[in-house]
């Protein structure tokens, strides 16, 4: 038994974790929080991480990730940019890696998608590793690297 936590529940503040058997989080260190701030958005992922694994449960991330306008590239890598999200989700994986209580991971999300119009969401949700089109970007390359063992 389980629930996903939302960014709003830090670790040491949330309440329902307890009860659960499983910690699911819903991460967005160096997207909604420390936007474009990568370095210190590791420290504290790393930091809450660490935390929750100290509670002796499994850990699945089930939700991470920052969105990328297709085809926009830039270096330095900055947000929105196909490196930036490259660049997050090293990051994220960097930090999943160091702790044996962290068993899942799923970024969000598989391909971009459209939603209401907003200020946060330009043209839908660009999250995706794939174009709504069903087109790869740098990160769908990156996680197919990583899933099946691949290096370079």
């Amino acid at each position: 038994m389980g629930f996903v936590n939302v960014m709003l529940a830090p670790h040491g503040q949330c309440r329902v974790s307890q009860f659960g058997e499983v910690i699911m989080l819903n991460r967005y260190y160096g997207w909604y929080v420390q936007t474009a701030d990568l370095a210190n958005a590791e420290v504290a992922m790393r930091a809450e991480t660490a935390g929750w694994a100290g509670e002796g449960k499994p850990i699945i991330f089930t939700e991470y990730g920052a969105a990328t306008y297709p085809g926009l590239h830039q270096l330095p890598a900055e947000p929105w940019s196909e490196e930036y999200q490259v660049d997050y989700l090293e990051v994220q994986h960097r930090i999943f890696d160091e702790f044996d209580e962290v068993v899942g991971e799923q970024m969000w999300n598989f391909a971009d998608f459209a939603t209401t119009g907003g200020i946060m969401r330009v043209g839908g949700n660009k999250k995706g590793a794939f174009t709504r089109e069903r087109q790869p970007k740098l990160a769908a390359h990156l996680l197919g690297r990583r899933w099946t063992g691949e290096r370079g």
